[in-house]
């Protein structure tokens, strides 16, 4: 393990959002949902791709709140570009990446703090 300094973590912006739409991304490499996110008034509408097939339908995921990187640059994959990277812990391989959550539901766009 890599010790960081406090103040390279603090420049991590991982905010609250809400899942409002999930589509199929039959384009990316790895199985993947394509998500638009609210993270309300502030920083609004954003989009990801993530890896959740394996233990989240659709249906599942729809309004369901998460926690998400949003400030790093915007990513390419495949036809698709991700703007913000959602958490979740990765079991091993195969079983699939469980979603990080707020414990209890927070306004959208809470910074973690």
């Amino acid at each position: 393990m890599n010790p960081i300094a406090y103040d390279d973590f603090a420049k991590v912006d991982i905010r609250t959002g809400t899942i409002v739409e999930v589509n199929p991304f039959p384009n990316a490499r790895k199985p993947s949902w394509q998500l638009l996110i609210d993270f309300g008034p502030e920083l609004g509408l954003k989009r990801s791709s993530a890896q959740l097939t394996t233990l989240y339908s659709a249906e599942q995921l729809l309004q369901k709140q998460v926690l998400a990187v949003v400030n790093f640059p915007p990513r390419q994959i495949a036809n698709f570009f991700s703007e913000v990277l959602v958490l979740g812990l990765e079991q091993d391989a195969g079983a699939g990446v469980v979603l990080l959550q707020p414990e209890r539901r927070v306004e959208n766009g809470v910074r973690m703090s």
